[in-house]
């Protein structure tokens, strides 16, 4: 017994080096571990015959040969996976570069939010954040916006159980911000917000959205704008120029809508202007005295202003981008073009 065990060994590992492909791996296994005529199964059977004293000795050389075979048989089959050496393929090269792994770019919205933040640190304001699930107080009541304004319609708003709701702005983090610190203050908040839009080349349900604020004495539109030019001449790497529209928000008096001149054309009129020479960024305003009411401010002492424009519309402009859905389908070929 101990011979044959010797001899089937061998001419295993002979067989098993002569295999060149799929198929004549798959001969030799059945060759060597078939159920009915395999060498190593024919073997096992004939323990049978023998008697008890030589059954254990023999029983152990045999159950060797068949983890053997077994062994051999699993690393020639993983060797054969593709790309490597093995039966049925060249030997592999070691000396060939390995294969490069290209590194990660970060998202176009991230990278904006970066300079944002950059540019506001800078300016000396502080970095505050807030839940996204928000109470009707902090989203609307504490803003001045009224139980019939338009924006409390279920239309306009996700509302969940428990009568909260998905906040519409970030404006809610400023008054929390304003409840917590005295005057003077200037923070700058930066996240996610949802409102019940088409999701087109234009809107989406959920966006992100800077809002600032400053409070202080003696703090004027001069300073709004001041603060509003200095911002849009940094995130756009050049020389625009502001405009101020009248305009209406529940939360400002005066309020205003703010455009820059065209970074396209100048100014001079083109499509992405739609002949005007300007483009639309956000609104803004001097904080309506009822809001310093809700929050403990004094508003015969105290002014200040406020400002909001959405991450996405900083990015289509930088990037030339005419699709916000874009920077959610998470393709890599749009997602990894875009310049520093």
């Amino acid at each position: 017994m101990q011979d044959r065990v010797r001899g089937i060994c061998e001419r295993f590992d002979r067989d098993l080096r002569d295999a060149r492909d799929a198929a004549s791996l798959a001969a030799v296994r059945v060759r060597y571990l078939g159920r009915k005529e395999g060498l190593v199964t024919a073997l096992l059977r004939d323990l049978r015959e023998l008697s008890p004293a030589e059954r254990a000795a023999a029983g152990k050389s045999v159950n060797e040969l068949k983890t053997h075979v077994e062994t051999g048989l699993e690393g020639a089959a993983a060797l054969a996976l593709p790309g490597t050496s093995g039966p049925g393929l060249p030997p592999l090269d070691l000396s060939l570069p390995g294969r490069v792994q290209r590194p990660g770019v970060p998202h176009p919205l991230n990278r904006v939010r970066a300079l944002v933040e950059e540019i506001f640190l800078e300016m000396g304001f502080a970095l505050e954040s807030g839940p996204e699930i928000e109470t009707d107080y902090y989203n609307f009541e504490a803003l001045n916006i009224p139980p019939n304004h338009p924006a409390r319609d279920s239309q306009d708003t996700f509302y969940v159980e428990g009568g909260l709701l998905l906040r519409t702005h970030t404006s809610p983090v400023q008054v929390r911000a304003m409840e917590r610190r005295q005057p003077p203050l200037k923070v700058v908040a930066i996240g996610k917000v949802f409102r019940r839009d088409p999701f087109d080349a234009t809107h989406s349900p959920m966006f992100h959205q800077i809002e600032g604020l400053v409070v202080g004495e003696g703090i004027t539109f001069a300073h709004l704008k001041g603060t509003l030019e200095q911002f849009c001449r940094r995130v756009f790497d050049g020389g625009v120029r502001l405009r101020l529209r009248p305009s209406y928000f529940p939360f400002v008096e005066p309020g205003a809508e703010y455009d820059v001149s065209c970074i396209f054309c100048q100014g001079r009129g083109c499509g992405r202007c739609k002949g005007s020479g300007w483009i639309e960024m956000g609104g803004t305003g001097m904080v309506h005295p009822a809001v310093f009411e809700h929050v403990g401010y004094d508003p015969e002492r105290y002014t200040g202003f406020a400002f909001g424009l959405g991450i996405e519309r900083i990015a289509m402009l930088r990037y030339g981008i005419d699709d916000i859905r874009l920077f959610f389908d998470n393709d890599l070929r749009f997602l990894t073009q875009c310049p520093e």
